[in-house]
């Protein structure tokens, strides 16, 4: 992985795009987190951030030019908060090939008043039931979503169905999963199949936490589901970034 750094932004490919836009080219280099943009001296209306490793949609200084944001391909779990104070007048943000799973993770982005576009295909979000209307309800303002029209019919519906005494049960319902979902959560249902005591639990899940890269947390998962559970020592070895070999 590659700390995203003021040199790499400044050496990256700047161009106009085919819409004319001034476009920044952060594509590929597995930067794990947003950060150190205000390098850019918001310069640019369309960044593209795919192919890396980000986690979080989070981490911008102001920018007030920024129009656009491209992170397909990423590892995107969770978006920020607050993201209207730092990028207001955001029109597009293409998060396909991510890994949002509940629709109530997208309720942060009903503050981009701005935000007309989105896609979020190749997620796992775009399986669970109501959800194109769900996000035609919440973010009234998208004109596209996974690059389909909004209809006015489809406004309609939502509106009818989530103000209506079963919408209000799916929403409350929807702000319940949204609360619980812990990403990478699963590991604990993986460990109990396999026999591990609370107290087991507890310590590969602090030395998931302590992995000093994705790399080490997705191996020690994996370790995980095929029954291979490590010791102590080796988790000891994982929070120090040394990495053992179960293979």
């Amino acid at each position: 992985m590659v700390k995203l750094t003021a040199e790499i932004i400044q050496n990256s490919m700047q161009y106009i795009n085919p819409v004319k836009d001034r476009e920044l080219d952060l594509r590929g280099y597995r930067i794990p987190e947003v950060e150190n943009l205000g390098a850019t001296g918001d310069q640019f209306d369309t960044i593209d951030f795919s192919d890396n490793d980000v986690r979080k949609l989070d981490g911008f200084p102001y920018l007030k030019r920024l129009k656009c944001l491209l992170f397909n391909n990423n590892r995107i779990v969770r978006i920020g908060e607050h993201l209207e104070e730092y990028i207001p007048n955001l029109e597009s943000l293409v998060l396909t090939g991510n890994h949002l799973e509940e629709l109530g993770d997208i309720e942060p982005l009903n503050t981009l008043e701005k935000l007309t576009c989105l896609s979020l295909l190749h997620n796992p979000i775009t399986s669970k039931q109501h959800y194109r209307l769900y996000l035609i309800y919440k973010l009234p303002q998208l004109r596209l979503l996974d690059f389909r029209k909004v209809s006015m019919k489809e406004r309609e519906e939502a509106k009818t169905l989530f103000k209506s005494k079963k919408g209000k049960e799916i929403r409350k319902e929807i702000g319940k999963r949204a609360k619980t979902f812990v990403p990478g959560g699963a590991t604990n249902n993986i460990a109990k199949s396999k026999g591990l005591t609370d107290d087991e639990i507890a310590k590969i899940r602090d030395a998931i936490n302590k992995a000093s890269s994705l790399d080490e947390v997705e191996r020690l998962q994996k370790i995980l589901q095929s029954g291979q559970i490590p010791g102590q020592e080796s988790m000891n070895g994982y929070q120090n970034g040394q990495g053992m070999d179960y293979e």
